[in-house]
């Protein structure tokens, strides 16, 4: 962006120096440095929003893409009928008939106690 060399920055410096003096120059150079620092990141964060969200519609238009295969297509509509002809869970009837191992026993009386 900027082409700062060497030498401009040692007039820049000798500047500050003779502007600021030898007192306020080190409190200065550390502000400055501060707000170059929250600006850097402030920048890097922009630029990382932004290329997330291009990452973002990249995925977006990939999987538009995919859907779009027309073998996809196909093999969906095959698997949605096939689902469509099936009778449903709610209408269809059990065919496990109940074995005499889970049956309850009938065997016990009421109030016989198998504690003795």
């Amino acid at each position: 962006m900027f082409d700062v060399g060497f030498w401009e920055l040692a007039i820049i410096m000798i500047v500050a120096l003779l502007v600021i003096g030898p007192e306020r120059l080190p409190r200065v150079a550390r502000t400055v440095g501060l707000w170059l620092g929250r600006a850097r990141s402030a920048f890097n964060n922009v630029k990382a929003d932004i290329d997330r969200e291009l990452r973002a519609e990249e995925l977006k238009t990939m999987l538009t893409k995919q859907v779009d295969v027309p073998e996809l297509k196909q093999f969906r509509d095959e698997l949605t009928s096939d689902v469509a002809s099936e009778p449903s869970s709610e209408t269809a009837k059990p065919t496990v008939e109940p074995s005499a191992s889970t049956a309850p026993s009938v065997s016990a009386k009421p109030g016989d106690d198998e504690r003795g």
